[in-house]
């Protein structure tokens, strides 16, 4: 084939026939010339000569195709190989591009013909210039700008480059570049940025031209998020923006530069330029946008451009009043103005575009916890210091000058009527909670959830804290609203699915946020119309929506039913009539409110209440066939995990029995009636009917298990050797069934159900140990009788019929017996440690369950059983150590995670062990080179964190007193090192160098040299790190949000500490507060 002609680059190359072959990867010819077209472009991509052919081919190619594979190229080289090169190629390559660049931007037309080749050579441009500029190429800036200024399709252009440039080193910088060159070029373009910003001014004063005018104001926006504020504010700028903002072709465009000024924060210097500035744009946008127009609906029947203004509306006035609000305030004068303002953005909150209301709510989340704030400094009567969790007298607060509080009452008083429309937003806008699983779909039909989405539940969780915010700042308020809106519900003025859904879901979110009294009065009122409305309204669909708001509502107020026993009794009983419901959705969402207001209010159930005879639990007994008489299974097993959960509140051990004997006499009575055939005739074991009863039977008692903890142990005791009498005939049944019918036979789906018993059986006894209090009795009891039935059958068993379950129970078991098990160990790893080795380590991706569960088996084992490990043979240990770094290996998250924490845990525990030079000696350099390996292997980096914690700690402990012994081999190594530390150092040196070609010693010296000063600091160690992933340049152009996830989780945690000193934020359902359920 002549294309591979291509391959040879000794002499230039064809460009006709590269034409050819890059047009026949594009076309739509066979299969079999696409594939040959690709491989020779991939290899010529490789290729690291065919960079020097690149000036040829653009020069002698038309085609828009071959010149964009010739830049690809070129950007390869650029950003892996460019410091690489001798100074007279990197010249020869940056003046040929820019000269290009000149030549085709010069006039009109080709500008417009060539635009797409131009933009990839002005991104071209731009990497180089990240690579030049400023050290070798200082006259970058004032070139441009000279260039600029020849024409006006060149200046253009030159507008694009800049904004390129700002984008590069402002916006996509983090995990591209190293912190010293991000610092070094922000330097450079704020020095150089007179030059950038008198050339936008001239622009903008003197040209007519409406691409030129859009290009600029474009670069603009770029720039002004960071360049020093006297060019916004001590020349012409603003004001030149402003008289642009009423001209339709520059409106968006100036509204987005306007909102880059108005998110700008430097304290008090700018105030009255700013006040200035935003009484202008509101005078200017009353006339574009009258403040009385519908904006909702204008948004849905606007065309683009008008949705885009809108949208750039909302980031306008989000930004102004995130940052200079209190400028506003403070001027009587400018108080309709700021008024206006809030109407404007009250009324676009409306409008339905979910990113446009993200942006609204993100604003009004942060205004009202302000206000919030404020008013809770003067001692707001709701917000005892208790609530606070702060343990004091009022008297200990800091004391409140008159002239502070009167001034936040002005402020709470100029809030009030915008507050009260933002209550009426989000109660009618409110986002639908976790819990509900009645929706309507887009038939209109009310139907089960199938899928949860998640943005929806982010944005519920913003909305809750807004109004929970929003309730603090006016309770009154907030009450009338929702009942106002209830009341016409029930009088039908309002009567809608949305509308009821959205008002009870709000006011199921501001649970906790009022004082007791207050929220016991406003509930009385609410359920009693609920009640109302259900025995009103008609039709089994409306029926399922207001039950889905029953449940949900009468869920969130756990502390009110717990207070009021006929309504807590009303209210469970309303759930036992709607467990008899068969509408989509109705009866799961009535037993999952059930398990919840039981985990919350479980003694209120097993105390004998007034009025009552008995208590309820004894009662609900009594009733239990009926009550769960039309219950799917999956819905009886919840039920019964609610009673289980009644019953561990029961604190008489003799009631407590009685009381699971009654629990369990239904599935107790046919377990024994299936086991006593059995004992007649096996075969009944093997009916499809009778294993799935068992499955049922077992998945019952793991529920009741999940609440009653140690309590079960009479329940468990009872069934326990028939259960794995059963678990061993089903195992040998499996075996079998795929020992004739080969891997097919296991997805039969006899052998399914049968595996399903045999999981259920393994989760039940996991379930039970797991939650039972740690007794020694009860594993003496438990653990021996499993060692053959158990551990015995998965060793025997053939692979695809090994239960994963097997792994988890006996981690299970360790971590739960920790040191007691330590002579079991030796018997545990005989049984599963080299046939499950066998089974994961031919792939990455067979039995992905029993990887993972076979490492957290090893951990347990590393962190509780350690003596186990070190009494293994050398060969056995080099298989424990193959298998963690075979897990660290692996590109699934948690498999590599899981591996990650237990070498963590090993090397720590070997390093206080008395054979750790013997261990260091023989893996210390193998772990170094792994994991250098997958640190800088882009599938693993979300294991970024404890890549630097396993690194960190061989860098200490090179330089530690642990290791009395040389970790180099002296029969290899003719020279010795003055200590561990420096050989380290020496062969971390030349493993890198050899690793990365494209960097140099003098870098990768420096950087092993920076582990080593910076091995006792967290931060600056792990810094490090990360600007050497850039310098290696394995992760340009990728995503590196989790080489920051530490620094984000520690966000996270400051967090929820602030929320959990603020009522109502934490949802009572999400609190643990079994002490208030007395």
């Amino acid at each position: 084939m002549d294309a591979e002609k291509l391959r040879d680059l000794s002499q230039p190359i064809d460009v006709a026939l590269l034409d050819a072959t890059v047009a026949a990867f594009y076309a739509t010819g066979s299969k079999e010339e696409r594939t040959s077209a690709d491989n020779i472009l991939r290899d010529l991509k490789a290729n690291p000569d065919t960079w020097l052919q690149v000036v040829h081919i653009l020069q002698n190619t038309s085609s828009t195709h071959t010149k964009f594979f010739a830049l690809q190229v070129l950007e390869g080289v650029i950003k892996y190989r460019w410091n690489a090169l001798p100074v007279e190629q990197r010249d020869g390559m940056k003046n040929y591009i820019s000269e290009v660049i000149v030549l085709l931007t010069r006039d009109e037309a080709s500008f417009r013909a060539e635009r797409l080749y131009v933009n990839k050579l002005n991104v071209i441009l731009v990497q180089i210039v990240k690579q030049e500029w400023p050290a070798k190429w200082r006259s970058f800036i004032p070139d441009l700008v000279k260039a600029a200024k020849t024409s006006e399709s060149i200046c253009e252009n030159c507008m694009t480059i800049l904004k390129l440039l700002s984008e590069e080193v402002f916006d996509f910088s983090k995990g591209e570049m190293t912190q010293q060159k991000i610092r070094e070029l922000k330097q450079s373009l704020n020095s150089e940025f007179q030059l950038i910003h008198e050339l936008c001014l001239y622009v903008l004063s003197a040209s007519k031209r409406q691409e030129l005018i859009r290009a600029t104001l474009s670069a603009l926006h770029a720039y002004l998020s960071w360049i020093p504020l006297g060019y916004i504010f001590e020349s012409p700028l603003l004001e030149t923006l402003l008289n642009f903002f009423p001209v339709p072709a520059y409106r968006n465009l100036t509204l987005q530069c306007l909102s880059e000024v108005a998110a700008l924060n430097f304290g008090d210097v700018y105030n009255v330029q700013y006040v200035k500035m935003y009484s202008i744009f509101m005078n200017q946008l009353q006339a574009i946008l009258p403040l009385n127009l519908n904006i909702p609906e204008a948004y849905s029947s606007g065309s683009s451009e008008e949705q885009a203004f809108i949208q750039n509306l909302a980031l306008f006035f989000t930004s102004f009043f995130k940052l200079h609000i209190k400028i506003l305030e403070s001027a009587p004068e400018n108080i309709s103005l700021l008024l206006a303002g809030l109407g404007y953005l009250i009324s676009i909150s409306y409008v339905d575009d979910t990113e446009v209301f993200k942006v609204c709510l993100d604003y009004w989340n942060s205004l009202v916890l302000e206000l919030f704030g404020s008013q809770h400094h003067t001692g707001h009567p709701a917000l005892t210091p208790s609530l606070f969790g702060m343990q004091c007298q009022m008297t200990f607060l800091p004391c409140t000058v008159d002239g502070v509080k009167s001034e936040v009452t002005e402020r709470h008083k100029l809030y009030s009527d915008p507050m009260s429309k933002l209550r009426g937003l989000m109660i009618s806008r409110m986002a639908k909670p976790e819990e509900v699983l009645i929706v309507e779909d887009e038939n209109g039909n009310i139907v089960r959830e199938t899928m949860k989405d998640n943005d929806v539940l982010v944005q519920y969780k913003i909305m809750r804290e807004t109004l929970i915010y929003l309730s603090h700042l006016d309770h009154e308020d907030t009450e009338k609203q929702m009942l106002s809106k209830l009341s016409k519900q029930l009088t039908g003025e309002e009567w809608a699915w949305n509308n009821l859904n959205t008002l009870c879901w709000a006011i199921g979110s501001i649970s906790g946020s009022m004082v007791v009294e207050q929220e016991n009065r406003f509930l009385v009122m609410v359920i009693r119309d609920l009640l109302s409305l259900c025995e009103v309204v008609k039709g089994k669909d409306n029926k399922a929506v207001i039950a889905s708001n029953i449940m949900y509502v009468v869920g969130q107020y756990s502390r009110f039913l717990r207070a009021h026993w006929k309504f807590l009794k009303t209210v469970v009983h309303k759930l036992f009539e709607f467990m008899h419901e068969t509408h989509p959705g109705v009866q799961d969402m009535a037993c999952d409110t059930f398990l919840k207001i039981v985990q919350k209010c479980k003694r209120k159930f097993v105390i004998v209440q007034v009025g009552e005879s008995e208590p309820f639990v004894s009662e609900l007994l009594s009733g239990l066939a009926t009550i769960v008489g039309d219950l799917e299974p999956h819905q009886i097993h919840t039920f019964y995990e609610s009673v289980g959960s009644m019953i561990q509140a029961e604190s008489d051990p003799q009631k407590r029995g009685e009381y699971l004997q009654r629990l369990m006499a239904l599935p107790n009575q046919k377990w024994a009636e299936i086991i006593g055939q059995a004992r007649q005739s096996a075969d009944i074991l093997k009916d499809p009917d009778v294993i799935r009863t068992v499955l049922n039977i077992l998945q019952t008692n793991t529920r009741v298990a999940t609440s009653l903890g140690t309590y079960f142990l009479s329940q468990i005791s009872l069934i326990f050797l028939d259960m794995l009498n059963v678990y061993r005939m089903y195992s040998e049944l499996v075996s079998s069934s795929i020992a004739t019918g080969g891997p097919y036979a296991s997805r039969t789906s006899l052998v399914k159900l049968l595996r399903s018993v045999k999981r259920e059986i393994l989760k039940l006894i996991e379930t039970f140990l797991d939650k039972a209090e740690n007794q020694p009795h009860i594993g003496k009891q438990f653990v021996p009788p499993m060692m053959d039935q158990v551990l015995g059958d998965y060793a025997r068993n053939v692979p695809d019929a090994r239960e994963s379950e097997v792994l988890s129970l006996f981690a299970t078991i360790i971590n739960k017996y920790k040191v007691v098990m330590q002579d079991d160990v030796p018997l545990i790893f005989e049984a599963v440690f080299q046939c499950t080795l066998e089974m994961i380590t031919k792939n990455f991706e067979d039995y992905p369950e029993h990887r993972l569960k076979f490492f957290s088996l090893l951990r347990a084992i590393a962190t509780f059983c350690f003596r186990a490990l070190i009494q293994l043979s050398s060969e056995q240990l080099k298989l424990v150590m193959d298998s963690v770094i075979w897990a660290f290996r692996h590109t699934e998250r948690n498999i590599a995670e899981t591996g990650l924490n237990l070498l963590l845990e090993m090397l720590r525990n070997f390093q206080n062990s008395d054979i750790c030079n013997k261990f260091y000696r023989t893996y210390f350099l193998q772990i170094e080179q792994e994991v250098f390996a997958v640190l800088t292997d882009t599938f693993h980096k979300p294991g970024f964190k404890l890549h630097v914690l396993v690194l960190q700690h061989l860098f200490c402990l090179a330089d530690s007193g642990s290791l009395t012994e040389p970790l180099w081999d002296a029969a290899t190594i003719p020279h010795s090192y003055p200590d561990n530390a420096a050989f380290v150092r020496e062969y971390t040196i030349k493993l890198l160098s050899s690793s990365f070609p494209n960097m140099t010693t003098t870098e990768v010296t420096q950087f092993v040299n920076g582990l080593h000063e910076t091995r006792i600091d967290d931060g600056r160690f792990k810094e490090n790190i990360r600007d050497f992933l850039v310098q290696s340049k394995e992760f340009s152009a990728q995503d590196n949000k989790d080489l920051y996830a530490e620094e984000a989780a520690a966000q996270m945690e400051r967090e929820r500490q602030r929320m959990l000193s603020i009522p109502g934020l934490i949802a009572p359902s999400e609190t643990q507060d079994d002490m208030a359920d007395s």
